[in-house]
């Protein structure tokens, strides 16, 4: 049996396991292997491949959802790696990230206050989670700075792609949803029932997840939130609000 665990969470409605078999069916649905999905450390998504094929499916996995560090010493200075938001307002000396390290024990990256303060002005850093409409297991690409593996703290940035990603979000003068928790066809779906498909500029998939909206001008993102949140109960949402 091959076991990878994949670079996305399943969490909120749980919706991503029937889409991730969808895509599993069309990624390694003509091998003879089968899979089984099961979550595990923080709601990180392992995919099971057991049959004459399962080496083979288990590359492609690989190749098409990436695969997650596992530990600590797989972490290198300088490195880039995929990680969600978490805990998110807990502290105040800066924002955390998992990015899948599970041993020698579970350990988040953070995101330091002073760096935040450098990238975004000088302000308190639930200031900025509320003003960047930034939630938990929004998906995020970091740079690590240093890993100290006495004390197994792991300090990291935002990648350059990412933060300009990040500062685009904040200064283009479109409101904007990030919804955690539910599969994008669920957005869309509620969207359109109660009639706001209309305001929507651009939908972008995030991660399995997770749902960026871009709205028109002039449609302000309380009162979407208003409106789909009803119909998605299983998702977090935050706004970016001009």
């Amino acid at each position: 049996m091959r076991e990878v665990v994949i670079l996305e969470k399943v969490y909120g409605d749980r919706s991503g396991f029937h889409k991730l078999n969808r895509k599993l069916k069309a990624l390694v649905g003509e091998l003879d292997v089968e899979w089984k999905l099961s979550a595990v450390e923080k709601n990180w998504v392992k995919v099971s491949l057991k049959g004459e094929d399962e080496e083979v499916a288990g590359n492609l996995v690989r190749d098409e959802f990436g695969e997650v560090p596992y530990s600590l010493r797989a972490i290198g200075e300088g490195m880039t790696y995929e990680g969600r938001l978490i805990d998110l307002g807990k502290v105040g000396y800066g924002v955390y990230a998992d990015v899948g390290v599970f041993k020698p024990r579970p350990k988040d990256a953070l995101i330091p206050l002073h760096y935040l303060k450098e990238c975004f002005g000088d302000m308190p850093v639930r200031e900025m989670i509320g003003k960047f409409g930034w939630v938990d297991n929004l998906p995020v690409e970091l740079t690590v700075s240093s890993v100290q593996f006495g004390a197994r703290e792991i300090e990291a940035r935002f990648s350059d792609a990412q933060l300009k990603r990040i500062r685009s979000w904040i200064s283009d003068g479109y409101d904007k949803l990030f919804i955690a928790g539910t599969v994008s066809e669920n957005v869309e779906r509620a969207l359109i029932e109660t009639g706001h498909g209309r305001d929507v500029r651009r939908m972008e998939e995030l991660g399995l997840m997770e749902t960026l909206l871009v709205l028109k001008k002039g449609t302000q993102a309380p009162g979407i939130i208003r409106e789909i949140g009803p119909l998605i109960r299983g998702a977090v949402i935050g706004a970016v609000k001009f």
